[in-house]
This record gives C-alpha cells, structure tokens and sequence, in this order.
C-alpha cells in the first residue's frame, strides 16, 4: 500500500510541541490530522489506548466520518508534525485515493476487534451472561448496516432522554 503521505503534498502543516493535544475528547470538530513525524498517545477515559508514530497514522476520522464528538484525546508525546485537513468530510469526499487508503485502515481495525472478540466469546462459553453481551457485540459489528436514523451511544445512557 502507497504511503498517505504522497497524496498529502501541499495541505497545510502544523508543528506540536510535546504535551500539546491535538484532539480532545468529546469535543466535535471537522478537523482530520495526518501524521508527518513525531510520536502520539490515544487516551480513552484516562486509559492510554496506544502510541503512534508510524508516518501517515491518521486522527480525528471517525469523528468526522461519524459526524460524532472525538471518542479520545490525541496528545503529542514528543515535538510532533502533521498535515491539518479543515474540513475532512469533504477531503475525504473529493480523495479517493486517501479514502481508500482510510478505508484499508478501517478494515484493518475492525478485524482486529472482530478477532478480540472471538477469543473472548470462545473464553467465556460456558458462562452465558458474557457469551450473550459479546455475541450481540460480534453481531452488530458484523452485520451494521449504516442508517441514517441510527442514534449512537449505550442503551443504559440515559442523558439523551
């Protein structure tokens, strides 16, 4: 696969000193980062998810493809670089190549999910309480179908109603 960063020449680059935040969590934004050089954490709820440092890693695109507030905060762990992409729905839009690339990724990701959850289903089968709760995880991974009428969140989340 071609590096992201080939189809990256000419957007806007923004510098990061160490310690800065690049995404916060829970604030919405139209904003996709491209890493260029420097290293990253993802943090979840004060749990650090993973460190980043791989050239073309990209931030912020789930939210802007979701169109849902940032589900971590992304922090420079050292002086980093990216490219900055504005309004990223509509980069996305216009760039299949990057899309493309997006989406690999994305795949990538839910595979990996998708393999996590299967150990842990064949781990708990004989306990039905988490054989259930994660086969209807499993189940709505697999066969989620986008519907504009979708209201994400936890049905125990109460705060909507």
């Amino acid at each position: 696969m071609p590096s992201i960063l080939k189809f990256c020449q000419g957007l806007p680059r923004l510098n990061i000193s160490a310690g800065d935040y690049l995404l916060a969590e829970g604030v919405k934004s139209k904003t996709v980062f491209i890493l260029i050089e420097g290293k990253v954490e993802v943090v979840k709820d004060n749990f650090q998810i993973n460190k980043l440092s791989q050239p073309g890693s990209i931030f912020g695109e789930m939210s802007v493809l979701l169109d849902i507030p940032h589900m971590a905060n992304v922090k420079a762990l050292t002086n980093t670089s990216v490219y900055v992409i504005e309004n990223g729905k509509d980069f996305l839009k216009s760039n299949s190549e990057i899309t493309f690339y997006l989406a690999k990724i994305l795949a990538q990701r839910l595979n990996g999910v998708t393999s996590y959850l299967m150990d842990i289903k064949k781990q708990f089968e004989g306990n039905d309480d988490h054989y259930s709760m994660v086969d209807e995880v499993l189940e709505s991974l697999v066969y989620d179908q986008e519907d504009d009428g979708i209201e994400l969140g936890s049905e125990r989340d109460n705060s909507s109603n």
